[in-house]
This record gives C-alpha cells, structure tokens and sequence, in this order.
C-alpha cells in the first residue's frame, strides 16, 4: 500500500494494490475509487485532502507490516 500526496494539486493518492485502473468512481464529493479490469478497488483519490484530512499525522494500528518505507518527494528546481 502506497500513500502518495501531491502538494500542487493538494490530492492525496492511496494505492492499495499494484494493479492498473480501468475504472474509477466518484462515492462522495472529491473522493474517487479506482477499479481493476475484476472491479476489485485499487485505488482511492482525495481531492482537497489537506482541507479533509490531517496530513501532517500518520498512525499505523496492528498492521502487520514486514516492510515499511519511508521516503519524501524531491522538490523541482527551477
């Protein structure tokens, strides 16, 4: 599972599997779930997420991870 936000556009993306998304829905205003080709989600998109969600905290609860990765975006240069 990937969390990835996107500052320009203020989106925050969750990947839940790595799997293309050949459909997506809208389930409520500014969030989006992505569907594989077997309409299983792979997916969601959070329009305005700094405006719905604390992005500054990330809490992580009986989760079984092996793996954890922690990396920050490069800022572009002008």
């Amino acid at each position: 599972m990937v969390f990835e936000y996107h500052p320009e556009s203020d989106m925050l993306y969750i990947k839940l599997i790595d799997a293309p998304s050949t459909e997506s829905e809208e389930i409520a205003p500014g969030v989006v779930l992505d569907f594989d080709v077997a309409n299983h989600v792979v997916g969601v998109e959070i329009e305005d997420a700094s405006k719905l969600i604390d992005l500054s905290r990330l809490e992580l609860r009986a989760l079984p991870v092996t793996n954890l990765v922690l990396s920050e975006r490069a800022l572009a240069t002008a």
